[in-house]
C-alpha cells in the first residue's frame, strides 16, 4: 500500500502545484531545434520523462527572386508570398510563422518588414517558415510530404523561387503545461523506489522547481522532464 510522501518530497509537490513562475515554456511555442535539445546523457538525466509527439514540423523557407528591376522584383516577390498566405488559409493541415527560438505567426500585414536583400547582387528574399501539426499516426515522411506538396503547388510569380532552408525541426506549445504531469510520475517512481527499501525508508527529492526540458526520443517524438535528484535513505 503507498505511504505518505516525506516532508521534503510533500513540500516540493506543493510549492509547484501553484502557478509557475514565467519560464520560457510558458511564452507559446518553442522550436526545438538541435542547439535547444537536450541530448540524453544517462549520468545526468532522470529516468523518469513524460513521452510525447512534437506539436508541429517545420521547415524554413526563402522565398527569394532575381528578377532585374528592383521594382518589378519585389512585387513578384509580394505576390509569392501573398499565393503562400492564400494557400495556408485554405489547408487546414498548414501554417505559416516567423521565428528562430519561439514562433509567431504571419499575415500579410508583415510581408514588407521580411523583404530583404539577399547574399547575391539583384536578388532580394523573404525568409519564414511552414508547419504541419504532426498526428499520432504520421511518420517524418507523411508530416514532411504535406509541406512538400503543399510548396510544390503553391504558385510563384515571374522568377520567384520557394527553397527550403536547414533542417526539418520540431515544435513544442508550452512546455510547462506538463509540469504537473511530470511531477506526478516522479512522485509514484519515488514511492515506489522507496518502498522496496522497506517501512524504515523515506524518498526526497530535489530539483522539481527547475524548468520542464526535453531530448528528442524519435523523429517525431520527445521526451519531457524535469532534472530532479532522489535519494533514499533510512528514516530518521
Amino acid at each position: 500500500m503507498a505511504r505518505p510522501l516525506t516532508g521534503l518530497l510533500a513540500a516540493a509537490l506543493l510549492l509547484t502545484a501553484g502557478p509557475v513562475l514565467a519560464q520560457d515554456g510558458d511564452v507559446g511555442e518553442i522550436v526545438v531545434t538541435a542547439s535547444r535539445i537536450e541530448e540524453f546523457d544517462a549520468a545526468r538525466t532522470p529516468a523518469i520523462v513524460l513521452r510525447k509527439r512534437a506539436d508541429n514540423l517545420i521547415i524554413l523557407i526563402n522565398v527569394v527572386c532575381d528578377t532585374r528591376d528592383p521594382g518589378q522584383r519585389r512585387s513578384e516577390l509580394k505576390t509569392t508570398l501573398r499565393s503562400l498566405i492564400q494557400a495556408a488559409a485554405k489547408d487546414p493541415a498548414i501554417a505559416l510563422g516567423l521565428g528562430e527560438e519561439v514562433v509567431g505567426g504571419f499575415d500579410e500585414t508583415m510581408i514588407d518588414s521580411i523583404i530583404g536583400s539577399a547574399n547575391r547582387p539583384d536578388t532580394s528574399a523573404a525568409v519564414l517558415l511552414i508547419k504541419t501539426a504532426v498526428t499520432p499516426s504520421d511518420t517524418l515522411d507523411s508530416a514532411s510530404n504535406r509541406i512538400e506538396t503543399f510548396i510544390s503547388k503553391t504558385a510563384r510569380a515571374g522568377r520567384t523561387e520557394i527553397l527550403t532552408q536547414g533542417d526539418w525541426n520540431l515544435t513544442l506549445v508550452r512546455p510547462e503545461q506538463y509540469r504537473g504531469e511530470i511531477i506526478s510520475l516522479i512522485a509514484r517512481d519515488a514511492l515506489t523506489s522507496a518502498g522496496a527499501f522497506g517501512q524504515t525508508y523515506g524518498v526526497t527529492v530535489e530539483g522539481l522547481n527547475l524548468p520542464v526540458t526535453w531530448y528528442q526520443a524519435g523523429p517525431l517524438d520527445l521526451a519531457l522532464y524535469i532534472p530532479y535528484k532522489l535519494q533514499i535513505a533510512p528514516r530518521p
